[in-house]
């Protein structure tokens, strides 16, 4: 398969590519800043320099890919406004390429918890803009999986997850990854949004309990 990856320099990004090359795809990745591209490069990774914050239209950097990974994010130091033009409306704009270019899966990189609202205003915002976009991808008519991890670690990844409708945790992003890479192609994970949390199944057990 081709995937176009959007937010291709972010940490669950870098380690999804090699695992989706290993799978036989092949990766494009939309990247901000041009200092980014060599490091996709070597990672065999096709770099796309793209600002989804300024382009209205970003199809054509999307290309003709058979799935799409939503992995930006505006980031922890960012105000609220790049909150909703990287977060929300990034995730819309790359939702109306898939529909320009006739591209049905779109594996989208949530968050637990945004029906309750925590934490600073900041915050609060960011969990606003990711429930408007998860919401805006449910009601797109395309092919969706919303991927709704806990508390993001850097530890090694386990292999061993649990998911559903879950309360509080943590998961390395490494596992994350692992589950982008297997949801793309498990069809239990079609037009489904969950939870993500380390658990005790293994990831192809887990994701086929979505059934």
């Amino acid at each position: 398969m081709k995937i176009t990856v959007v937010g291709a320099h972010g940490s669950i990004a870098q380690l999804l590519h090699p695992k989706l090359i290993e799978n036989g795809h092949s990766v494009r990745g939309i990247i901000r800043k041009e200092q980014q591209a060599d490091t996709l490069e070597e990672m065999g990774v096709e770099p796309q320099v793209t600002d989804i914050e300024k382009e209205t239209d970003i199809s054509d950097s999307v290309g003709d890919a058979d799935a799409v990974i939503f992995a930006a994010g505006a980031g922890p130091g960012s105000g609220k406004e790049r909150k909703y033009s990287v977060d929300r409306d990034g995730a819309i704009k790359l939702m109306r390429a898939c529909q320009a270019n006739g591209i049905k899966r779109y594996i989208m990189i949530s968050a637990m918890g945004l029906d309750t609202p925590r934490g600073n205003e900041v915050f609060k915002v960011y969990q606003k803009a990711k429930a408007e976009a998860d919401e805006a991808l449910r009601h797109s008519g395309l092919n969706y999986t919303i991927i709704k991890p806990g508390r993001l670690t850097d530890d090694e990844g386990t292999g061993k997850i649990m998911v559903g409708d879950l309360e509080g945790g943590e998961i390395p992003r490494e596992d994350v990854a692992s589950v982008i890479a297997a949801a793309i192609e498990n069809e239990s994970t079609n037009r489904k949004s969950f939870d993500l949390l380390s658990g005790d199944k293994s990831i192809e057990k887990a994701l086929s309990s979505l059934d």
